[in-house]
This record gives structure tokens, sequence and C-alpha cells, in this order.
């Protein structure tokens, strides 16, 4: 069986979907790997790279006659009805913002799998690419604050005096939040993180940061993510809030929910609150923003002198480790599914079950697992 990776064509998207160094884990398994070519130059992978781990290289569209297409981005409607009946596509592909790809897949007979819906059990941990793109984008998050804030992030001891250390407030303490506050620490900045899940205090304070208790009632949700919150309490965390946001030299906000628009977690007044220099970085900016004013992919200047960066195609901006995470999820979704050199998917199991959301001709509808 032959899979085939196109070029992304999304503006922005520097990532790929497999990378040379697991092509040898998909050709032992009896697969062939096309690529077509340049598919890997925005992630620094050459075409020659890929012919020496064993992929051929297409000059043109790889994906007729394909059985399995793996791509970062959902394929546009318009070539999702171009692939064969039977044919499988991995990527990307939300039930709430891919709609009209879920629909071509169905009616040309194609099954997908959306890297979303992949369930957050242990046996599934490394086909998680929500998590291992939000590593990339925690990461960034603080390289990102500490490029934009005129202040150094660690003490400095100097014979002109000391530099006192910046002071970095996390919002959210998921695997983004968790990144950033490690990274925040090894640059040498005073961290301090709140999440919305009392459980999220440990892995804190483990990261060396100290976790801010708020008197609200948690919202612990499936799979340790955390739930929505009503209006009234978001009112309340956001007054609670405003006095550590005034101290913070640096704001990062990492909070999301998968299929939604963002929480609201920061207002124009909060900002107001904070001194002209900090800086914000709002990692949801293309989901809504978890604060007001951020634009995706813009810096924002606020009247007091707040600077505000708004995230867009966040993990793509370290496309290199970002493109080799992500193609380790895809091939551990694609073994689970291979036995002797055809990728077949057994809906019995639970993984692919939940991640399918196309089929047989139909449209599935698995549970999205809130993340």
């Amino acid at each position: 069986m032959r899979i085939a990776v196109p070029k992304e064509v999304k503006a922005g998207e520097k990532r790929v979907a497999l990378v040379p160094d697991i092509i040898s884990k998909l050709t032992q398994a009896g697969l062939e790997v096309t690529i077509e070519s340049g598919a890997g130059l925005g992630a620094d992978f050459s075409d020659d790279a890929y012919e020496k781990a064993g992929a051929s290289i297409a000059v043109g569209d790889p994906l007729p006659g394909a059985d399995v297409i793996a791509s970062v981005a959902p394929l546009a409607p318009a070539r999702m009805s171009t692939l064969k009946s039977g044919a499988i596509t991995i990527s990307f592909l939300s039930p709430s913002t891919a709609e009209e790809s879920i629909e071509a897949a169905a009616k040309a007979g194609v099954t997908a799998f959306s890297m979303e819906l992949i369930p957050r059990i242990s046996r599934a941990q490394s086909m998680d690419a929500l998590t291992s793109q939000a590593l990339c984008a925690g990461y960034k998050a603080a390289l990102i604050g500490a490029e934009l804030s005129p202040r150094f992030f660690p003490l400095l001891m100097t014979a002109a005096g000391t530099v006192t250390p910046a002071n970095v407030l996390v919002l959210g303490a998921g695997v983004a939040g968790l990144q950033a506050i490690a990274t925040a620490k090894r640059l040498g900045a005073v961290v301090s993180a709140y999440d919305v899940r009392p459980a999220s205090a440990d892995e804190v304070k483990s990261m060396g940061a100290k976790f801010i208790t708020l008197e609200l009632e948690a919202l612990e949700g499936a799979g340790g993510y955390a739930r929505e919150m009503t209006e009234e309490r978001a009112a309340r965390q956001r007054e609670l809030l405003t006095p550590y946001i005034a101290a913070a030299n640096v704001l990062i906000t990492t909070a999301a929910v998968p299929g939604r628009p963002a929480p609201r977690l920061v207002t124009a007044e909060m900002i107001a609150s904070m001194a002209p220099g900090s800086v914000v970085v709002d990692l949801a900016a293309e989901t809504g923003g978890n604060v007001e004013g951020t634009l995706p992919g813009e810096i924002v200047t606020t009247v007091n002198g707040v600077r505000m960066w708004g995230g867009k195609d966040v993990p793509s901006q370290l496309a290199f480790h970002a493109s080799m995470l992500f193609s380790r999820n895809i091939v551990n979704l694609l073994m689970l599914m291979t036995k002797d050199g055809v990728v077949a998917p057994d809906f019995s199991d639970e993984i692919i079950d939940a991640a399918a959301v196309a089929h047989n001709g139909a449209r599935r509808s698995p549970e999205l697992v809130k993340k």
C-alpha cells in the first residue's frame, strides 16, 4: 500500500506530516511512501533526505491512487473528493472547523481520521498530536515573551548593580502552559501560574513555579482537562486575577477548548493595570483569544504601552521539531492499523473508533474529547 504526503497549502503552514527519520519504520512494515517534491522544505527536510530514507519523490500531485494520505492540515473538499474510494486520510480534521472536508470524505467513500479526536488514554499518548504540538507552542510562547520584553528574565549580579528577574505569569497549566513555565524558569524568570484545575498545582510546583490559588470552585473536566465555566464564575475569576496580572512583566495565556472559542480570561481593563513595557503572549488568539484585543499573527500595543502578541501557526514556527513529533504521532496511529503491509482500520479498537470522522460512505460522530 502507498502512503502519500502532499505539500501543505495553508498559508503559514511549514510543517510536514512525515519526516525522513520515520520513513524506515513504514517501509519495514511493507508500506511504500511517496512525498510531493518540496513538501518538507518548510521544515528543512530536503527531497534528497527523503530519497535516502527510502521514500519516492513525486514531482506532481502524489494523491491519485494513494491508499493513505497523511497531512497536517485537512485536505480541501475539492481535493478530498478526488481520492479513490476506500482511501484513508490522517490529519488535523476538527468536526467543528472542517465540516466541508469531512462531508466530502464521506461522499467519496474515504475513511478520514481526525488527530484532534485521539482519546486521552495511556495507550494513545504516543498518537496525541494536540499534546505534541502544544508542547511546541508553549516553548515558543516563553521565547516570544523574553524577546519582546525590555527586561532580562534572569537575576543578574553586576558591577553596576543587581538586575532583578522578570515576573512571568502563565494562565493555563496544560501541556502548553507547563512547557511555557519550564522554559521561562530555565531563562531565569520568577514564574507563577494559575489553572482552574487544582490538580495542576503539583505539576506547576514541580516546574519550580508558584501556583496561584483563588477561592473558586474547581473545574476539572473529562480526562483531566478543564471544562467550561459560567460567566458569573469567569467574572469573579477575572476580578481575583487582576492583581497578579498587574504585577506581571510577561503574561502568557494558553487556555483552549478544542472545537470551541477560547475562553476570555483577560479583559482590556485588566491589561490597563499592567505597567508600560509589559508583554502579553496569547496562544489562543486564532480561536478568539484569551485576552481581549489580541489579533492572530500581530503585535498590538495598548494605550498604556503593553505589547500584546497574538499567536498564529505557532507550532509551525518550530517546524523542524513540530514536524518530527507530529510525524511520530501519525506513524504510531498507522502502525496500530497496519498488519502484513496492509492498513486496515479495526473499529473495535477504541482509538480508531474515536478518531474516525468518516467511513464507508458515511459520516461518523464521535464525541470530541475536551483537551
